[in-house]
């Protein structure tokens, strides 16, 4: 297991149980992990989006919700929330651990 699959880990276990990720997803999660890294508790939900689009077109490059994060309907973009509030959760909870 590298750094990149324990912090992937980490903000599964912060997703709120309403969550549904897709299956198979450990590839996104570590996209996440990547975005964890990169911007902490700054990442947004269009960072989440476009992590996610990333990851979808090598699974299904024709679905639906591969456009800008502004071109989806809001219901869309909603459900990049609880990625975008884990993983802000996951960058927190990793910083404590970091001292």
């Amino acid at each position: 297991m590298t750094y990149l699959d324990r912090l992937a880990e980490l903000i599964r276990s912060c997703l709120p149980p309403s969550a549904n990720p897709p299956a198979d997803s450990d590839g996104l999660f570590r996209i996440y992990a990547v975005l964890l890294q990169a911007k902490g508790e700054q990442v947004t939900d269009e960072d989440v989006h476009n992590a996610w689009s990333a990851w979808m077109q090598s699974v299904d490059s024709t679905h639906d919700a591969l456009v800008p994060f502004h071109s989806l309907a809001p219901e869309t973009r909603a459900a990049d929330a609880p990625y975008a509030e884990a993983i802000r959760s996951a960058a927190r909870r990793a910083d404590r651990h970091a001292d």
